[in-house]
């Protein structure tokens, strides 16, 4: 989809630099200040779609996924330590990574939850592509 994008995106600016065709009398046709500002139109369009609006969605999923973190759920941090949910605070989360071994961290350096208490392993997946 991005080569698509950026063919198209190299096209328009291609089209816009083009030098108008002169007139019967000899001088340029002026060109519209509408014209020379489509092309960057398209391009915001197409940033929009492509990366903005993705990361938007996926900031929102992580946000609910750490606001719904519970005692006993198996999570995998950024850091890639995986551990159990002992205790939720407000900002942070205490991970028992072994026994009698535990950890505090900040809500964000969790990256994914693996299981949650109750659920089989493969339950998460499924609710993730709705």
């Amino acid at each position: 989809m991005s080569l698509l994008a950026l063919s198209v995106v190299s096209f328009l600016a291609q089209v816009s630099a083009a030098t108008p065709a002169p007139t019967a009398a000899g001088q340029p046709a002026a060109s519209s200040p509408l014209a020379t500002f489509v092309p960057f139109i398209f391009m915001a369009v197409i940033f929009y779609f492509v990366l903005i609006r993705p990361q938007q969605k996926q900031r929102k999923e992580l946000a609910n996924l750490l606001s719904s973190l519970r005692q006993g759920d198996k999570v995998i941090t950024a850091s890639g330590i995986h551990g159990t949910v002992a205790q939720v605070k407000e900002r942070t989360v205490v991970l028992r990574i072994a026994e009698q071994v535990k950890v505090e961290f900040e809500k964000s350096a969790v990256a994914t939850v693996a299981k949650r208490d109750g659920e089989s392993a493969a339950a998460e997946p499924a609710a993730k592509s709705n």
